[in-house]
């Protein structure tokens, strides 16, 4: 940051130059000191300073209008009330009697001509170059869906679900609040640091909207259609943001969090994701091969629905109201097992109530379905098995 001189000595030069009174030099120098971007008012009351090229000039743009607006307003208003005051009745009660003049008319239309094509064209060239995807080096598809983004690496062919992390206990105020709250997810998006990367933003149900502050990216994600988005970050760290859009009961609940690393390891972290999915589908395969108990089952089934369900459902499964019915004693949870498992598997249309098919595995959803089942005074007495889940998808 840089050095910040005394009011009084840069007051005093604003005075020597403009010749003004020392208290109006003060004010004058107060006001720049409020809006010029690097000042120690700036940095509290500033738009936060970006990453990116990108969102660093659309700051820059955004303190050059401020600024124009800023003159032009003092110019205007200064001619008008000195026009007040110089030309007021007790002065002058003769009124000037002049006409129109061509050579001021041209000159107050050219001026302000002038001030909007030199505002216009570096807006016109950022514009530009915020819609040009082209030359990617890694492409992103994110799809939004109530409430939680899915990420897929389309050339690396690999693709995980970003969930809130945020315990639920802090939510109830059970816990102090932890430093990221409701910033925080359990599968961040990770990408290169040094490279460009193009996002795609799709959505399964309503419209969300992903928007990273820190990179000036903020994409519509719609049903039914991809826009298109990219950034290029070369300091690597870890940068948050949420949905915008208001997407329904848990909109607050879906955050952004984006890891920037050095290529290298970005391409380490890519294989270890393949070497992972390859493992968890050899665990699949294990998990449905054998019988498991209830004793098993219930304590991850509990662990998916907390994370999952509890949220629309609540912990205790007394639900909200008609949109998200109870659990305990539903029509669901203690009518046929096979229902429940197509309704878990395959959601309902036109409601919050999403397929979870694409999104857990076989093991997870024979153990909610069995929490379900057996939890919230249900005791259905019912064990649903993996092989049973892999059988129905």
């Amino acid at each position: 940051m840089r050095a910040c001189r005394p009011i009084a000595t840069v007051s005093a030069d604003i005075g020597a130059m403009t010749r003004l009174p020392e208290s109006l030099s003060r004010g004058l120098y107060c006001v720049l000191l409020a809006f010029l971007p690097h000042s120690v008012l700036a940095q509290g009351w500033d738009m936060r300073e970006g990453v990116t090229d990108i969102s660093q000039r659309i700051q820059t743009l955004h303190h050059v209008s401020l600024f124009v607006c800023l003159a032009v307003g003092i110019l205007v208003f200064g001619a008008m009330f000195y026009t007040i005051i110089a030309h007021r009745r007790s002065v002058h009660p003769e009124p000037a009697n002049f006409h129109e003049s061509t050579k001021v008319e041209v000159i107050w239309t050219l001026i302000p001509t002038l001030i909007l094509i030199g505002m216009a064209v570096p807006a016109t060239i950022t514009l530009r170059d915020i819609e040009d995807n082209s030359d990617a080096d890694v492409t992103v598809l994110i799809t939004g869906s109530q409430w939680k983004w899915h990420y897929q690496y389309v050339d690396a062919g690999i693709g995980f679900y970003s969930n809130l992390s945020t315990p639920l206990e802090q939510i109830n105020n059970e816990q102090e609040k932890g430093e990221h709250y409701l910033l925080e997810v359990d599968n961040p998006l990770v990408i290169p640091s040094g490279l460009k990367v193009r996002f795609l933003t799709a959505s399964d149900d309503v419209i969300h909207s992903w928007w990273v502050p820190d990179f000036a990216v903020k994409q519509d994600a719609i049903p039914g259609f991809i826009n298109e988005a990219w950034t290029l970050v070369d300091v690597p760290g870890i940068y948050r943001g949420q949905c915008t859009e208001l997407c329904g009961m848990n909109h607050a609940y879906m955050p952004v969090v984006v890891e920037v690393v050095p290529a290298e390891e970005f391409n380490t972290w890519i294989e270890d994701q393949r070497v992972a999915m390859e493992l968890a589908g050899e665990a699949a395969v294990a998990a449905r091969s054998r019988d498991w108990s209830m004793e098993e089952l219930m304590p991850i089934g509990e662990a998916v629905y907390i994370q999952h369900c509890a949220t629309c459902h609540q912990p205790d499964g007394s639900g909200q109201g008609i949109t998200y019915p109870a659990q305990a004693g539903s029509l669901i949870a203690t009518g046929p097992v096979d229902v429940h498992i197509d309704r878990v598997l395959n959601g309902v249309v036109d409601t919050e109530m999403q397929s979870w098919a694409p999104q857990l595995s076989d093991l997870d959803i024979a153990a909610v379905i069995t929490y379900e089942r057996n939890a919230f005074g249900n005791n259905m007495g019912d064990l649903v098995q993996p092989l049973t889940i892999y059988n129905s998808r």
